[in-house]
């Protein structure tokens, strides 16, 4: 095991960054819906709440980014998480739907979304199993079907409440780890197509997945119906122009865009602060996933790899799915942004993954990295002109 080193400051003020833009975006979004919810006593109730998490997940990442990572390549730690993610998704169905789907469990005026942490357990699961079985990689029934059953677990008890989003993105978390992990063309190509074969499934069971369908391929057709949303956030993003409005002065929000404070919050970003806004965004994920796969291909180890990019796919994954959403290229789903919607356990949940992340990266230099790399590289080509 290697000495931990310096931290990656740059990914931790990117993280920062973003969960600290979040907040504020979150006031601007709601604070009419404050007002109009505390009947006129305050416009920060959203506010104070995303306000508080942030701090409290900023101070998880940074506790995460001291606990050396290597407590997860544990037996009893990988069952225990799966154990407490699977309890949770089940316990979603004790309490009543919210807009027809059972997502949460609340209590008091708190709530928590279980299929966050899915996307903390699942990366850790695969990166510890696929590290104990390197050997077997490609082989059926020792390793690919137990990843399965994982990746059906998790995703199918999502799937049922119903979350297609995070489904997609488990999903992606899988393709990519394994993928790194070095499985076989052939089984990525059949799990893909599977994948795939499922989706149409989803969307031909549910109507209303149909009519988002039909809405994405002509919004303004059903602007008043299955495509109110997608419309009115293109009307935020399109208003915004190249400097935007100014911040809280975006009209959208004031109860034309659905949810402007979580799953359209980009609706927002882009009406108030224009091109320039979202552009800068979209660049700070695009160095997060920079940073994080940095630490990824620079860890010490297998496990700290494989984990490392299982995590930085999942964040920027969701980030993308989010804003193709909110532009129109793909088709209306709920899915936050990360650390910019609201909400606690997104938020929470992506800076723990963050600190994580923020560990791999002090456990490597770049020497050892790419050495251990180097070797693994040629060892997989003696090992192919041996078999050929």
């Amino acid at each position: 095991m290697t000495k931990a080193g310096r931290t990656d400051w740059l990914l931790f003020a990117i993280a920062a960054g973003l969960a600290c833009f979040g907040a504020l975006m979150v006031y601007s979004a709601s604070a009419m819906i404050s007002l109009r919810e505390t009947q006129n006593e305050t416009q920060f109730a959203y506010f104070y709440k995303q306000l508080g998490f942030t701090v409290a997940g900023l101070l998880v990442m940074y506790v995460a980014s001291r606990v050396d990572y290597h407590i997860f390549n544990n037996r009893y730690v990988v069952v225990s998480i799966i154990a407490v993610s699977v309890i949770l998704l089940l316990a979603v169905f004790g309490f009543s739907p919210i807009n027809g789907a059972r997502r949460w469990i609340r209590f008091g005026g708190f709530s928590l979304q279980p299929s966050e942490l899915t996307k903390i357990a699942l990366p850790i699961f695969l990166a510890w199993f696929l590290t104990r079985n390197e050997d077997s990689v490609g082989e059926l029934r020792s390793t690919v079907f137990p990843c399965l059953l994982a990746l059906m677990l998790l995703g199918g008890l999502v799937f049922i409440e119903p979350d297609l989003g995070t489904t997609i993105v488990l999903c992606a978390i899988f393709s990519a780890v394994y993928f790194a992990a070095g499985a076989k063309m052939l089984h990525i190509a059949a799990v893909a197509a599977a994948m795939v074969v499922l989706g149409l499934g989803a969307l031909i069971i549910a109507p209303w997945r149909v009519e988002r369908i039909m809405a994405f391929l002509d919004p303004f057709k059903y602007a008043d119906d299955a495509g109110y949303q997608v419309v009115q956030s293109l009307y935020a993003i399109g208003s915004g122009g190249i400097l935007g409005e100014g911040f809280a002065k975006g009209q959208q929000k004031l109860f034309y865009l659905p949810y402007p404070y979580s799953d359209f919050i980009f609706s927002v970003v882009g009406e108030e602060l224009g091109l320039v806004g979202t552009l800068a965004v979209v660049l700070a994920f695009g160095l997060l996933l920079w940073r994080g796969a940095r630490a990824a291909m620079l860890a010490p180890d297998r496990f700290g790899m494989l984990l490392g990019i299982g995590i930085t796919t999942g964040i920027v994954v969701q980030a993308l799915f989010n804003i193709s959403v909110v532009i129109s290229i793909l088709p209306a789903k709920g899915i936050p942004l990360p650390f910019i919607s609201y909400g606690g356990s997104s938020v929470l949940v992506t800076l723990f993954a963050v600190g994580i992340l923020l560990n791999i990266s002090q456990h490597a230099t770049r020497e050892k990295a790419f050495a251990g790399r180097e070797n693994e590289f040629v060892q997989g080509r003696k090992s192919r002109s041996a078999a050929a």
